[in-house]
C-alpha cells in the first residue's frame, strides 16, 4: 500500500510538474503575442505566429479554444484575411461547446464568428449560429442579453423589424426575471425606437410610458441612469419631429439638452455593476453629444432657426472629425451624412447653393465607402439633388432626380416630402404635366385621406395646393388653402412655411388690388424671411413692397425696397454662376447606381437665370426629411 502511495504521489507530481511547464510556455507566447499586438505601430504578423506557435504543443482543449478564439479575433479585427478569421472562430465555437463552464470563450466565438458571417454577407449562417448561441446562454446573463441584442440587430439590418422587436420583447422579459430593470429598460427602449420606425403609434406610447416609469425608478450608476434617460428623450423628441410638432417638442428638447450636459459633468464610475446583465452601455457619452446637437439641427431646420442648425452644425461635425480620428464606429458616418442633409437644405434656403452642392458631394463620397450607408441614404440624397436642380432652375433635372428618390424609398414621411417638392416643380412647368400633377396633388389631398401624420407635411400640402390655385388664377380657393398653412403652420412655429404662405397671400391681394391687405402679408413676411433667413422669400418679398409701394406713390419707400431686390438678385446670381460652374455639378445627372466617383469641370453655368432676373420667384420648400 505504502508503495502503491508513493507511486501515484510521483506520479501526481510529474503531472503538475508538467502542468506548470505548460502553463509557463503558454503564457510566455500569450506574452509575447499580447506584446507585438499593443505595439506601437501594432506587429499583427508576429502577433500572429506566437500564437499559431501554441498548436504543436498539443495543449489542453481550453487553451487549444482560447488560442483559436485570440487568433480568429486578431485576423478578424486587423487584418482583411477573413477566411483564416472564420477558420479559427469555428474551431473556438466547435471546441467550447464540448467543455463545461467555459462561457466566455463560447459565447465570444458565436458572437464574432457571426459579426464576421454578417461581413461575408452570409447572413444565413448567422441567424442559426446566434439561435443556438441564445438558446444555450440563458444561464449566463450577459451573454444571454448580449446575443439577443446582437440577433435583434440583424434583423434590423435586414428591414425585419417585426422580428427585431419580438427578441427585445423576449429580453426585457428575461432582464426582468434576472433583476435588471436597466437592461429591461434599454431592451424596451430598443423595441419603441423599432416601433417609431414601423409607425406603430399605438403600440409606442404605452411603451414609451412605461420606460419613463423605469427610468426615474431605477437607482444605479449616475451615467447609465442619465443615459437611459438621453435615450427615452431623444425617442419622444424624434416622435415629435416625425410629427412636425415643432413647438410641442421644445420641452422635452430642452430636458435632453439638460440631460447631455449633467452627463458631460459626470466622472465614469470604475465600480462594475452587481447584477451581470447590467454590463451594458447605450452609447459612448461623446456620441450621445453629437446625437443631441443632430436632434437639435433637426428642430431648428423644420422651425426655420437655420442661423442655430448652422451652429450646431458645426460643433457636431468638429466633434465628429475628432472622434473619427480614434473610432471607426459607423454610427458616427450615419450622424455625419444626417447633419450633412439638413445643412445642406439650410445652405438651399439662405441662397447658398455652391457650398451646398459641395457637401451634396461629400455626401457622396462617404456612401461610396460604405454600401449600406449609401443604400440607407441614396433617397435622400437623389432628394436633395432635385431641392438643388430646383434652386437653380434645371426643372427636367429636378423632375428626375424626384422621381429617382420615390423609386427608392418606402419611408412614408419621406415620400410625402418628395411628392410635394415634385409637385411643386409641375406646377411651375405649367400645362406640360397636367395629369401627372392632377395625380400627386390627389394623392397628397390634405383634406383628406393624407397619407403621413405629419403635421408640417400636411402644412406643406396645403401650401402646394394654394400655389396650384394661384397658377391656375383661382384666387379665393387659393386664400383657403394657404389661410389653412397659415394656422397649422402658427400652431407649431413653422416659421418658413408661415413666411411662404403670407408672401403668397401678399402677391395674391396684390393682382387682386387690395393694396393694404397685401402690404400686411408682405412686411411680416419680409421680416421672418429675414429672421430665418431666406432669400427666396427676401427677394419675392422686395419685390412686391417695390410694386405695392410704386403702386401707392411712396417713392422713397419704393427706391428703398428695389435696392433691396437688386442686392439679393445680385447675390443669388452670383451664388447661381458659382454653383453651375463646379464640376459637381455634373451630380444632376446621375440617377442610376452608386455615386459617381469623379466630375468632369464645367465651362460655365448652362441654365437659365431667368427665374433669378424676374421680379419674383416662388420658393421650394423644405421640410424636414429625416
Amino acid at each position: 500500500m505504502a508503495a502503491q502511495a508513493a507511486v501515484a504521489a510521483q506520479a501526481a507530481a510529474a503531472q503538475a510538474a508538467q502542468a506548470e511547464a505548460a502553463e509557463s510556455w503558454y503564457l510566455a507566447l500569450l506574452g509575447f503575442a499580447e506584446h507585438f499586438r499593443t505595439s506601437s505601430p501594432p506587429k499583427i504578423r508576429l502577433c500572429v505566429h506566437c500564437l499559431q506557435a501554441v498548436f504543436p504543443f498539443k495543449p489542453p482543449q481550453r487553451i487549444e479554444a482560447r488560442t483559436h478564439l485570440q487568433l480568429g479575433s486578431v485576423l478578424y479585427h486587423h487584418t482583411k484575411n477573413s477566411e483564416q478569421a472564420r477558420s479559427h472562430l469555428e474551431k473556438a465555437w466547435l471546441i467550447s461547446q464540448q467543455i463545461p463552464q467555459f462561457e466566455d470563450v463560447k459565447f465570444e466565438a458565436a458572437s464574432l464568428l457571426s459579426e464576421l458571417y454578417c461581413q461575408e454577407n452570409s447572413v444565413d449562417a448567422a441567424k442559426p449560429l446566434l439561435r443556438k448561441a441564445i438558446q444555450i446562454s440563458q444561464q449566463t446573463p450577459y451573454w444571454h442579453c448580449r446575443l439577443l441584442f446582437q440577433l435583434a440587430q440583424l434583423h434590423t439590418l435586414e428591414k425585419d423589424l417585426v422580428s427585431a422587436c419580438d427578441l427585445l420583447g423576449v429580453g426585457a422579459e428575461y432582464a426582468r426575471v434576472v433583476g435588471s430593470e436597466y437592461t429591461r429598460a434599454l431592451f424596451l427602449l430598443s423595441k419603441g425606437m423599432l416601433l417609431l420606425m414601423e409607425r406603430k403609434l399605438q403600440e409606442v406610447h404605452p411603451l414609451l410610458t412605461l420606460c419613463g416609469q423605469i427610468v426615474e425608478n431605477w437607482q444605479g450608476n449616475p451615467i447609465q441612469k442619465e443615459s437611459l434617460r438621453v435615450f427615452f428623450l431623444v425617442l419622444q423628441v424624434t416622435h415629435y419631429l416625425d410629427a412636425g410638432q415643432v413647438k410641442s417638442v421644445k420641452p422635452c428638447l430642452k430636458q435632453l439638452q439638460q440631460c447631455i450636459q449633467t452627463i458631460s459633468t459626470l466622472h465614469d464610475d470604475e465600480i462594475l455593476p452587481s447584477n451581470p446583465a447590467d454590463l451594458f452601455h447605450w452609447l459612448p457619452k461623446e456620441h450621445m453629444c453629437v446625437l443631441v446637437y443632430l436632434v437639435t439641427v433637426m428642430h431648428s431646420m423644420q422651425a426655420g432657426y437655420l442661423e442655430k442648425a448652422q451652429k450646431y452644425t458645426d460643433k457636431a461635425l468638429m466633434q465628429l472629425e475628432k472622434l473619427k480620428m480614434l473610432d471607426c464606429s459607423p454610427i458616427l458616418s450615419s450622424f455625419q451624412v444626417i447633419l450633412l442633409e439638413h445643412i445642406i437644405m439650410c445652405r438651399l434656403v439662405t441662397g447658398h447653393k455652391a457650398t451646398a452642392l459641395q457637401e451634396i458631394s461629400q455626401v457622396c463620397q462617404l456612401c461610396q465607402q460604405s454600401p449600406r450607408l449609401f443604400s440607407n441614404h441614396a433617397a435622400q440624397l437623389h432628394t436633395l439633388l432635385g431641392l438643388y436642380c430646383v434652386s437653380v432652375n434645371c426643372m427636367d433635372n429636378a423632375e428626375a432626380q424626384f422621381t429617382t428618390a420615390l423609386r427608392l424609398t418606402n419611408h412614408q414621411e419621406l415620400w410625402a416630402f418628395i411628392v410635394t417638392n415634385l409637385a411643386s416643380v409641375y406646377i411651375r412647368e405649367g400645362n406640360r404635366h397636367q395629369e401627372v400633377l392632377y395625380s400627386l396633388l390627389e394623392r397628397i389631398n390634405p383634406d383628406h385621406s393624407f397619407p403621413v401624420s405629419s403635421h408640417c407635411l400636411r402644412a406643406a400640402a396645403f401650401y402646394v395646393r394654394g400655389l396650384f390655385s394661384f397658377f391656375q388664377g383661382r384666387y379665393n380657393e387659393a386664400k383657403r388653402f394657404l389661410r389653412e398653412t397659415l394656422k397649422m403652420s402658427n400652431a407649431e412655429d413653422l416659421n418658413r412655411l408661415t413666411a411662404c404662405s403670407l408672401v403668397l397671400l401678399g402677391h395674391i391681394f396684390y393682382v387682386l388690388g387690395n393694396h393694404r391687405e397685401s402690404n400686411n402679408m408682405v412686411v411680416p413676411a419680409m421680416q421672418l424671411a429675414s429672421k430665418i433667413p431666406d432669400m427666396s422669400v427676401q427677394l419675392w418679398s422686395s419685390a412686391l413692397l417695390r410694386d405695392l409701394n410704386k403702386a401707392c406713390g411712396n417713392a422713397m419707400d419704393a427706391h428703398e425696397a428695389a435696392q433691396m431686390h437688386q442686392n439679393f438678385s445680385q447675390q443669388l446670381l452670383q451664388d447661381h454662376i458659382e454653383a453651375c460652374s463646379l464640376p459637381e455639378h455634373n451630380l444632376i445627372t446621375w440617377t442610376d447606381g452608386p455615386p459617381p466617383v469623379q466630375f468632369q469641370a464645367q465651362n460655365g453655368p448652362n441654365t437659365s437665370l431667368a427665374s433669378l432676373r424676374g421680379t419674383w420667384c416662388v420658393p421650394d420648400f423644405h421640410p424636414d426629411s429625416s
